[in-house]
């Protein structure tokens, strides 16, 4: 009796919580357009008493927009969700995020959450190989990429445009098999990096070029349309643009914005990204078609803070090597 007593008063609770979930939220995400749409549907659907306004961009101008904000003193965002976590980091560093502790991140990789719970990453956008099924080779290493047969064949995104290009080159040049020597080495091969993954795809999927970096679920969905491309998760390992999701410190609905990050990190949440054809931080939510088993997939290492340190010297070491 005392433990059916005791889980009515835990419904009764959680209905409680619940209900408390309302008013306006305004979102800052850069997801794109049909995606962020969904997002907020799914969350809706399970807070109705909560008002989305949500607006839309490229991360560097949502962050511009939001960098303008600060400068009047005005923040207008409760929650952001934008690409990765370098810039999350930069938030953190100057206060400008509001911590969530409560946040259930049991199930999770360390690497992925914010040790202080200032940020939470929610889906895994890989950068790894692609290569086009007529090339005479077939990579599984990024050390590949130096033999004869990629000679003048390579397309990648630059870091000067591409977020994930820049978390891509953070964490190639740490890497201790890898470093600046690979990069020199992908220049000697003739690469020319230029743009961001859209192009560089195409330049692979159309023939131009035959081998590349590139974002997971570009060639991942397209070979699914029959495309000829492959995607490989290296040896190594890929790197991750997470779209971590943070609580801005001047929220207004500090309540909802909670709420938000909670679902976007539940099961629920984490099934949500899975349907929309990427791949789920949450290591227990099968990843959509076209990709490996999760536990075959090897993250390399990286280090938000130092990428953050490092991020312009990175830049001008990118520019030595390739041209601005």
């Amino acid at each position: 009796m005392k433990s059916f007593l005791g889980l009515i008063a835990a419904l009764a609770m959680a209905g409680t919580a619940a209900a408390d979930v309302s008013g306006k939220l305004v979102l800052y995400t850069s997801q794109p357009n049909a995606d962020a749409q969904q997002t907020v549907d799914a969350f809706t659907a399970k807070y109705p008493d909560v008002e989305v306004e949500w607006i839309r961009d490229g991360t560097t101008k949502v962050m511009a927009k939001l960098r303008a904000e600060f400068e009047a003193d005005a923040p207008q965002p409760d929650v952001l969700l934008i690409a990765d976590m370098v810039t999350m980091e930069g938030l953190k560093a100057e206060g400008r995020l509001m911590a969530h502790m409560d946040a259930d991140v049991s199930a999770y990789d360390p690497a992925l959450m914010d040790q202080d719970g200032f940020y939470f990453s929610t889906k895994l956008i890989t950068t790894g190989i692609v290569y086009n099924t007529a090339a005479p080779m077939v990579p599984t290493s990024y050390a590949d990429l130096l033999r004869p047969e990629a000679k003048d064949r390579l397309a990648m995104p630059s870091p000067l445009t591409s977020g994930a290009a820049t978390i891509h080159m953070a964490a190639i040049t740490s890497h201790p098999d890898l470093g600046w020597d690979f990069y020199e080495g992908l220049a000697e091969q003739g690469a020319n990096p230029q743009g961001g993954n859209g192009g560089t795809y195409r330049a692979i999927a159309g023939g131009e070029k035959l081998y590349g970096f590139v974002v997971d679920f570009l060639p991942i969905r397209n070979k699914l349309d029959g495309a000829p491309v492959e995607f490989v998760f290296p040896e190594e390992g890929v790197s991750a643009v997470t779209e971590p999701v943070a609580i801005l410190s001047t929220a207004q609905n500090p309540t909802a914005a909670k709420a938000f990050v909670d679902f976007l990190i539940s099961p629920e949440g984490q099934q949500l990204a899975a349907d929309m054809g990427y791949l789920p931080a949450h290591p227990d939510i099968a990843p959509p078609e076209g990709f490996p088993d999760r536990s075959q997939i090897k993250l390399l290492d990286f280090d938000p803070a130092q990428a953050l340190q490092d991020d312009q010297a990175n830049k001008e070491r990118f520019i030595e090597i390739f041209g601005g």
